[in-house]
C-alpha cells in the first residue's frame, strides 16, 4: 500500500502568496489610475454638455445663464453628472459677458482636482498638469 499524503507544502502556499502580493502591488495602482481618468471623462462630458448648453441659450437669448439658481433656464434638473462623481458650479463675472464652470469631484482626486471650462473654451484645472487632466 502507497500511504503518501499529497497536497501542498506551506513553503509552495507561501511562495504563491508573495507572488499574488507583488502582482497586486503592481496591479492596483494602474487600476486606480484607469478608475480616475474614466472618472475625469465623466466630468469633461458634463461640462461640455453644460457648455453647449450656454451657447444654444446665447444664441436666442443673447447673454449666458451666470448662476447656479438659474441652471433650469439651460434645461438641467440637477448640478451632478450622470453617476454623480462630480458637481458642476456655474459663476459669472460682472461685465465680463462669459461664465465659468467648476466641476468638484466626489471622490479622492488629488492629481488634477477641480475641472474648469470657461466660456472662451480654456480649460484648467485646480491642481497638477492641465494637459493631463483634459486628455
Amino acid at each position: 500500500m502507497n500511504n503518501r499524503m499529497r497536497g501542498f507544502t506551506l513553503i509552495e502556499v507561501m511562495i504563491v502568496v508573495v507572488i499574488v502580493g507583488i502582482l497586486a502591488s503592481i496591479a492596483y495602482p494602474s487600476y486606480q489610475e484607469y478608475v480616475n481618468r474614466s472618472n475625469r471623462a465623466e466630468g469633461q462630458a458634463f461640462l461640455s454638455d453644460i457648455a453647449a448648453r450656454q451657447e444654444r441659450y446665447f444664441s436666442q437669448n443673447n447673454a449666458y445663464v451666470t448662476a447656479d439658481t438659474d441652471r433650469s433656464k439651460l434645461g438641467l434638473t440637477s448640478n451632478q453628472s450622470a453617476n454623480q462623481r462630480y458637481t458642476v458650479s456655474l459663476s459669472g463675472v460682472a461685465n465680463d459677458g462669459g461664465y465659468t464652470l467648476t466641476a468638484t469631484p466626489s471622490f479622492t482626486e488629488t492629481r488634477c482636482g477641480n475641472l474648469v471650462l470657461n466660456a472662451k473654451g480654456v480649460r484648467s484645472v485646480s491642481t497638477g498638469d492641465k494637459d493631463y487632466c483634459w486628455r
